[in-house]
């Protein structure tokens, strides 16, 4: 994995409410993660800024009940900084660029609840750090304009997700 103390500044600022994050690591795994997904894509990785909330069940619900109108708990959610996604389906996104040479650029927001990405984990029979790997970059692809509601888009997004997990050393989480 990916030192993100040897190129410079930390491209994840991440806020905890959920102790447990810490225990296993999670300012490593979201750096390497997020590292890994901009490099897959050509962007420079001092560019920008991605911001972490690593949370619990009760404060994703929240939010995804806030935000999306569903009261439930989730894995991920992400705020973008700017609506990124192709009009086509199945069209790659283009790139942020950032506006103040120099300033990283934010691209937006990422949160992560413990107790359901702990569960999924368990239940996938999955190391934790792999599950949350994935998450990370699954939540980066989403601040970069990815999606996956179209079957189009879905395909270019799983794609992604699984060769930059390959290059982590994550199995495909979609090939079981």
């Amino acid at each position: 994995m990916v030192n993100p103390r040897l190129s410079g500044r930390m491209l994840t600022e991440i806020v905890y409410e959920e102790s447990r994050w810490q225990e296993i690591g999670l300012e490593r795994i979201a750096e390497s993660a997020a590292r890994a997904t901009l490099s897959h894509l050509g962007l420079g990785v001092g560019d920008y800024q991605i911001g972490l909330l690593a949370c619990d069940d009760t404060r994703i619900a929240t939010l995804n009940a806030e935000f999306r109108g569903k009261a439930s708990a989730t894995n991920v959610l992400s705020w973008p900084s700017e609506e990124r996604a192709p009009e086509v389906p199945g069209a790659v996104p283009a790139p942020p660029v950032p506006m103040i040479p120099g300033e990283p650029e934010e691209l937006g927001d990422i949160a992560i609840a413990w107790d359901t990405c702990a569960r999924e984990a368990r239940d996938a029979g999955r190391p934790m750090a792999d599950h949350v790997t994935h998450l990370i970059v699954h939540g980066v692809l989403h601040l970069l304009g990815y999606d996956h509601l179209r079957d189009p888009d879905a395909t270019l997004m799983e794609g992604l997700e699984a060769e930059i997990l390959g290059k982590l050393g994550v199995p495909d989480p979609y090939r079981d």
